[in-house]
């Protein structure tokens, strides 16, 4: 831009000043090194000396030569000199008062100020030369001295260093031009077309100058652009043409200051990118500035008309990069937003503040923050939004086009690298994935909530760009997978795929993300499936946790029972563990031949089933399908009368990756399951051992003269038979009516098999898809175990606790039996008994008494009176109507409540209702009661 030097050295032609001279080789930003124009924080040209002066070498509009008087020329500027000499002795007339001494008018002509009085400006050439000793022009020909200098790095490495020059309305002895009204029509035309060139570029011209309240200084007003005013005395024609294109020159500015704020570092990878876009069409916009004014150098028709109707296509691009920046900067907090659109998330910026400390992050400089800053996939969904909404303008919707493809290029490089290695290089914080890094897979194995799966990679909901939307969660699954694959060395991931789409406007954009997913899911399922052994690892749990098979778990249970039935603080876990692994490597056993069997621990929960299950159902949503919850943040109630069976419970290790499937949560779910089971395994020993009792004890066999007596025996045995088949069925229930058609279930589907067996193809199972199937398949052997609603649970318990305490009173009925019966308690030998019995009964009695401690108040020589038989044989009869009204009751009332179930819930508990309520049929609770009947006995 030559021309625009040759236009500002004319313009200082009324004053000299020391700053080297701007010449064309850097004025307009093509230096010898290539820099960026720097149009804007240049210095400004000045307005001293005369206009026609400096078109002496152009012609007007018409084709006439342009009168210029080199004489007339140079009286103007003495006069021009004369009036600012009088204006700047005003304005020191005002500063300094008139009563002060003629000593302080002196003291400014002291020897440490004569820099400022010894030279003045020649009026014809660029020297200095001395100045009269008068006093009076020493003060008033000050020279404007300005001085250039660099501000401080920022973030932005390629931000405008150079410090924005002073206002022409701070300058102290500023020569004013020409008044408008004073020129003609073509002198004022070329006046305002100079001062157009100028304002384009960000500076102020003679005739144009920045509107008032505009502060080069304040980031605001630079970021908002400057406003422009004409000085009076244009004709109306052309302050109209002017004032219209100097809004290009606003943007202009605007989009400069722009360019530098959002190329800070905090502004992330799209920004920066955004904003190198932007430069493409700045330095483009230069360069036809540049082209301009060499038209109007040269060019003798070139007219204010003639450089609107050039300037028209560039300030419509202009307006909308400016629109765009504007919007950008108002939602980043940059700018006043006259939208109140994120007031409601007010309440959530202390949280968010506090997080974003806590994770070692630091707050944004000025008013930016962590909640309005802008970046990332906001940024490109802002740019396709804008470029939906003006799909109607093609000049537009190739600009947006454009600045899309060019933002999008640093995401689209993370996108792959996620897609196609599961890494995330986002040093900025604005891919659509979240990684938490402080969570590591070595967590697993303590960490209940399986926080490596569910929190190390999240997504960012709100700054998912649109063309994502659709795909965000393959793209989480996708990175993922390969993320998990890449850290047990399973597959190679390192190879770099050298045709991959690097914009969004590539129309294999959503194929990348589909075949990603579909290779990262194939290559985690082959190496959960083959070098894992999943399948393996799931059957194994079944046998442990779901006692299927259960021959090796019967005789653990006769091995450890002397250990099992202390209290639970005294049992020692280690002989327990000792004899399980002894039993489980035992030859002939189905579990001897599992590799995994040397995962299986033995541990002690002192918090007993119901318990824990009910703090389970009783957080929120169970009973309306919502899965269980971790137990970690709930309070722990220890039971003081916690024995070995009612806490044993087996634990499993499972090692990476299989953990992601199998997890804390999912061992959880078989931890219940199992201890349900062995609850109802142990109850059903103890009603056997019962049954043996009466069925070989002397004391149940014998039949004695008191008919009462042998009725009481019979109702004795009829309950212990109701409990037995209902523990029976229950058992029988759960093991094959609920687990095993699920497990069937669910291991075709983990097969990719349909329910006939046969393989599916084209089918293909995500790795997502197979922890729900698993999850699920815990789930619904929960539910329809009856283990998730609290209501069953509670008469579950009940029913528990009355066969428990009927099975642990046999001893004490056979004691007594032996001392209310009258053929017992003799020394001879009943007419209806075998010598064998006998023998044995004497034994037994001898032993029982030798357990015993000696008591005045159970003789055991001495016979008992009537009274005392009579009073024991009514106690009997009490307890055993108490226990037969227990049982019954609380039998019917699940009954009630498992038909209810059954209609509203789960269907598959109807052919439980049919088989339990033979139970309770001949007694006094036999046929449906109400619901409200049933709610109230719970």
């Amino acid at each position: 831009m030559s021309g625009v030097g040759r236009s500002f050295s004319r313009a200082n032609s009324g004053y000299v000043d020391e700053r080297p001279r701007i010449t064309s080789a850097n004025v307009g930003g093509y230096s010898n090194k290539h820099e960026r124009p720097e149009g804007r924080n240049g210095p400004p040209p000045s307005h001293a000396g005369s206009f026609q002066a400096s078109l002496g070498h152009k012609r007007s509009a018409s084709g006439n030569p342009r009168p210029i008087s080199m004489a007339a020329a140079e009286e103007r500027r003495y006069e021009e000199r004369r009036v600012t000499e009088r204006t700047y002795e005003a304005q020191i007339e005002r500063i300094v008062p008139r009563t002060a001494g003629s000593e302080k008018i002196q003291r400014r002509g002291a020897p440490g100020d004569r820099r400022l009085a010894d030279v003045v400006p020649t009026q014809k050439s660029g020297e200095w030369r001395p100045r009269d000793s008068n006093p009076k022009s020493d003060v008033t020909s000050a020279p404007w001295n300005p001085e250039v200098t660099l501000r401080p790095h920022t973030t932005a490495p390629l931000a405008s260093r150079v410090s924005i020059p002073p206002l022409a309305s701070t300058v102290p002895n500023a020569p004013q031009p020409t008044p408008l009204g004073e020129l003609s029509l073509d002198v004022q035309e070329a006046a305002i077309v100079e001062d157009l060139l100028f304002a384009f570029l960000g500076y102020e011209g003679q005739y144009i100058r920045f509107a008032k309240g505009y502060d080069p200084t304040e980031e605001r007003d630079r970021l908002s652009g400057p406003g422009f005013r004409i000085l009076p005395g244009l004709d109306p024609s052309l302050h109209d043409l002017a004032t219209s294109m100097l809004r290009m020159a606003t943007y202009y500015s605007a989009l400069e200051a722009f360019v530098d704020v959002q190329s800070r570092e905090e502004f992330g990878a799209v920004n920066h990118a955004l904003c190198a876009s932007v430069r493409k069409y700045l330095q483009d916009y230069i360069v036809m500035i540049a082209e301009l004014e060499t038209q109007f150098l040269t060019n003798e028709t070139f007219t204010v008309h003639v450089l609107n109707i050039h300037t028209l296509p560039t300030s419509h691009m202009m307006l909308q990069l400016y629109s765009f920046a504007q919007m950008l900067l108002q939602k980043n907090g940059l700018l006043d937003d006259e939208s109140d659109e994120e007031d409601d998330d007010s309440v959530e910026d202390y949280d968010k503040v506090i997080e974003r400390l806590t994770e070692g992050g630091d707050l944004m400089p000025g008013n930016m923050s962590a909640k309005t800053l802008l970046k990332g996939g906001v940024v490109l969904g802002l740019i396709t939004q804008r470029l939906e909404s003006m799909a109607g303008d093609p000049a537009t919707r190739t600009l947006l086009t454009s600045l899309l493809r060019d933002a999008s290029k640093p995401y689209m490089s993370m996108l792959n690298e996620w897609l196609h290695h599961g890494a995330i290089k986002d040093p900025h914080s604005e891919f659509l994935i979240k990684e938490q890094k402080s969570i590591k897979r070595e967590r697993l194995e303590q960490d209940y909530t399986d926080e490596y799966w569910e929190r190390r990679y999240t997504i960012r909901d709100k700054e998912v760009p649109p063309q994502l939307q659709g795909v965000k969660e393959k793209v989480l699954l996708a990175g993922k997978y390969l993320n998990v694959v890449r850290e047990c060395g399973g597959v190679d991931v390192s190879k770099v795929l050298p045709d991959v789409p690097t914009t969004f406007d590539d129309s294999r954009f959503l194929e990348n993300v589909n075949n990603a997913y579909a290779h990262a899911n194939e290559s985690l399922m082959q190496l959960l499936l083959t070098t894992h052994a999943l399948p393996a690892r799931l059957r194994s749990l079944k046998h442990y946790f779901c006692l299927n098979p259960s021959d090796y778990f019967s005789h653990f249970m006769d091995l450890g029972n002397p250990e099992l039935r202390k209290p639970v603080k005294s049992v020692n876990t280690g002989k327990l563990q000792y004899l399980l692994d002894l039993i489980l490597r035992q030859p002939g056993s189905v579990v001897s031949l599992d590799p995994f069997k040397e995962d299986v621990k033995v541990e002690m929960n002192e918090v007993t089933l119901i318990k824990s299950l009910q703090r389970v159902v009783n957080i929120k949503g169970i009973e309306q399908g919502e899965s269980l919850g971790s137990l970690s943040n709930q309070p722990i109630e220890v039971d003081k009368n916690a024995t070995g069976h009612t806490s044993l419970q087996f634990d499993y290790a499972v090692p990476f990756p299989v953990s992601l499937v199998i997890s804390r949560k999912t061992i959880w779910r078989y931890q219940a399951l199992f201890r349900y089971l062995y609850s109802l395994r142990y109850l059903e020993s103890q009603l056997s051992s019962s049954w043996h009792v009466h069925t070989r004890g002397v004391s149940w066999v014998h039949k004695g003269p008191n008919h009462e007596l042998e009725r009481w025996k019979r109702r004795v045995w009829t309950l212990r038979a109701r409990m037995l088949t209902w523990v029976q069925q229950l058992l029988y229930f759960c093991t094959e009516e609920v687990i095993e058609p699920n497990w069937t279930k669910f291991i075709s589907r983990l097969n990719d098999r349909g329910e006939n067996g046969e393989e599916s193809p084209g089918s293909s199972r995500t790795v997502d898809e197979l922890m729900q199937d698993h999850v699920g398949f815990l789930d619904t052997c929960l539910k329809e175990c009856m283990l998730t609603n609290s209501k069953l649970l509670k008469i579950h318990a009940k029913l528990m606790l009355t066969c428990t305490m009927f099975a642990t009173y046999t001893t004490y009925f056979t004691l007594e039996l032996d001392k209310i019966d009258p053929d017992l308690t003799g020394g001879t030998k009943p007419a209806g008994m075998t010598e064998l019995q006998w023998r044995r009964f004497q034994t037994d009695k001898a032993a029982t008494a030798a357990s015993r401690k000696p008591s005045s108040n159970n003789p055991d020589a001495a016979a008992l009176s009537a009274d005392d038989v009579e009073a024991r044989f009514r106690n009997l009869n009490d307890l055993i109507r108490k226990w037969e009204f227990n049982f019954g009751r609380h039998l019917q009332i699940l009954l009630d409540n498992l038909n209810h179930y059954a209609a509203t819930e789960t269907v598959v508990l109807l052919s439980l209702c049919a088989r339990l309520s033979t139970v309770n049929q001949g007694t006094e609770f036999t046929g449906l009661k109400t619901d409200d009947d049933s709610m109230a006995g719970i």
